[in-house]
């Protein structure tokens, strides 16, 4: 009689194998990649936020202000506020990185990226992301903007990673979101108000710098 371990075994079919191999050149590509990068923040938001908008400007800026502190700037490679930070960072002179992802719908990589990686695998992408940051700036933006702060969050809130700062920018968007952790998490004892600690609002370009210059922990 077969049994479940059976079935797992004849379903690893040979182009499931390979799979691993792409998946770990992905991971080795990153990081000979990325290993002599400087010290970095990374930068996530909306991929649709225009260039005329006032938080493009500001991105812009954050990663301008990073890069002449001596930090370089991580961003997701695409348009909108990834554009932004690498545009901000490549002129100020710092160093721009691009962590770009196949998407279908995608518009390909901003201009403004000196070390680009491209990936497949969000799970791969995402592992860089934490790897090489040790801050992380969330400028508003969308679900994906959200699965970024999630996936850093849950990390810190298990231990799992060092208590880097993780900065929401622009607390007329976050705190909406944070007042219904509150009323909705922390009443009913899902998580604990303590462990919201880990995260912090700001509002200027200048906070954030001077936040991450005080509270980074390889500084």
């Amino acid at each position: 009689m077969s049994t479940a371990k059976q079935y797992v075994i004849d379903s690893l079919s040979t182009q499931e194998s390979w799979r691993l191999f792409r998946i770990m050149s992905e991971i080795v590509d990153g990081i000979e990649n990325l290993n002599d990068i400087p010290a970095s923040v990374s930068i996530f938001g909306s991929a649709r936020t225009p260039s005329d908008h006032p938080m493009y400007q500001e991105a812009e800026e954050i990663a301008r202000l990073l890069c002449e502190a001596g930090f370089g700037v991580i961003t997701g490679g695409g348009p909108g506020i990834m554009e932004a930070g690498n545009k901000g960072a490549q002129e100020a002179g710092g160093t721009s990185i691009g962590l770009c992802i196949h998407l279908p719908m995608e518009q390909g990589s901003n201009p403004f990226i000196d070390v680009k990686c491209n990936f497949k695998y969000f799970f791969v992408r995402k592992l860089m992301f934490i790897k090489y940051a040790m801050a992380y700036v969330v400028m508003p933006g969308g679900f994906g903007t959200l699965d970024e702060l999630s996936e850093a969050f849950v990390l810190r809130q298990t231990n799992k990673i060092k208590p880097f700062p993780i900065i929401l920018y622009k607390s007329t968007f976050w705190n909406g979101l944070l007042d219904w952790t509150r009323e909705q998490m922390v009443s009913a004892g899902y998580i604990g108000e303590d462990e919201l600690d880990a995260m912090v609002v700001l509002d200027t370009p200048e906070e954030v710098v001077q936040y991450i210059m005080s509270h980074s922990p390889n500084l």
